[in-house]
């Protein structure tokens, strides 16, 4: 009796001793997406930069741009794999959250959106992988901008579904700016094992970040929404045209200046949420 009870317990030991291991798995995986993140929104951040004070050159202050000075660099191939890797583990880490997140807070909608960003991280990972083999990054951010609204024009009712997305676009980035001016994303933050001065600066990197961030969503929307409107696939621009276009502003390259600095701000504190980021 005593010892047919002995290997019960070991397997009923076994799901609880995975839970742990489990998790420090997803942990990493999010800490590494994180990382991987940063290190593209600072790049494009400071492309932008350059661009804004007329030493960019033919540069492009987008993704394609920052793989493009990734690769230059000494150990650039290195580099770009472990890019790889880390949107990979981005998309591991976000599609984990959509399907096996629990609790209240985890509802449909926060799912849906866990879901989504993996789709879209597992679709920068291959793009990321393809130039990183060789492969090349095809045509532009603009290109494809506009390739993708010309296609959708197309279809039956192409002008109310391109409309539609530019005003998703849009409200995607209000909320983002909003939620970054409200402070919302400090419930996602350990700030108890932060002291109060690295608070303070983790706060203001994600207000100045998300705001700048929400910034380039909302514009590209307007974009976006005015191909719809004039039912011209040019007006649709990528977030290297995007972000060009603020320089056409009346304070001229001293907007894309300072959307600039933000966005390198969101990625310095994407640097924070690998650190201190609830997992």
């Amino acid at each position: 009796m005593t010892t047919s009870r002995i290997p019960g317990r070991h397997r009923a030991a076994r799901p609880g001793t995975r839970r742990p291991a489990e998790k420090q798995t997803l942990t990493a995986a999010g800490q590494a997406g994180f990382a991987a993140r940063g290190v593209v929104y600072v790049l494009i951040g400071a492309l932008a930069v350059r661009i804004a004070l007329g030493s960019g050159g033919g540069e492009s202050a987008d993704r394609q741009g920052a793989l493009a000075q990734i690769a230059a660099q000494p150990f650039g191939k290195a580099m770009l794999w472990a890019l790889v890797v880390g949107f990979g583990c981005m998309a591991l880490w976000r599609g984990s959250r959509a399907v096996l997140g629990r609790g209240p807070r985890r509802k449909a909608a926060s799912r849906a959106l866990d879901g989504g960003r993996a789709i879209f991280y597992a679709v920068v990972c291959w793009a990321t992988a393809t130039y990183a083999a060789g492969g090349g990054q095809g045509s532009s951010g603009n290109a494809q901008s506009r390739d993708w609204t010309a296609s959708a024009l197309e279809l039956p009712y192409g002008r109310v579904l391109v409309g539609a997305a530019g005003c998703v676009l849009i409200g995607i980035g209000g909320v983002l700016a909003v939620r970054a001016v409200l402070r919302r994303f400090l419930r996602q933050l350990d700030t108890g094992a932060m002291s109060r001065r690295t608070k303070q600066v983790v706060t203001a990197l994600g207000v100045g970040g998300g705001v700048a961030r929400g910034a380039v969503f909302a514009a590209a929307g307007i974009f976006v929404l005015a191909a719809a409107v004039r039912f011209d696939p040019r007006e649709a621009k990528g977030v290297d045209a995007t972000l060009r276009s603020f320089t056409q502003t009346p304070v001229g390259p001293w907007l894309l200046v300072a959307v600039a600095i933000g966005l390198i701000l969101f990625g310095v504190f994407s640097f924070a949420s690998a650190r201190w980021r609830r997992m």
